[in-house]
């Protein structure tokens, strides 16, 4: 996805042991590299390298970015997993 200083994107990524890991960003592929790092990325996410990114999308703005990401939260790992089945990247 083109990267934009005004778009955040709301994403998810597959870890290693084969869970998912949501949070927002405003540079996917900044934060990709992060997660894959021993720095910068989240504490969740360092023990469990590498990461995919399986889901992104594009949100207004930091506000909505976080909503997004909180409703997402919320869903079932089933549910996410459909999300993820149905969302295309690329």
């Amino acid at each position: 996805m083109p990267h934009s200083r005004n778009s955040w994107f709301v994403y998810i990524v597959c870890c290693a042991d084969n869970t998912l890991y949501t949070g927002i960003t405003t540079n996917l592929d900044k934060r990709m590299r992060q997660h894959n790092s021993l720095k910068g990325g989240a504490k969740y996410t360092r023990g469990r390298q590498p990461v995919v990114l399986v889901y992104a999308e594009k949100v207004a703005s930091r506000s909505l970015a976080c909503r997004r990401e909180y409703d997402l939260k919320k869903l079932s790992s089933q549910q996410k997993r459909r999300l993820i089945k149905s969302f295309s990247y690329r």
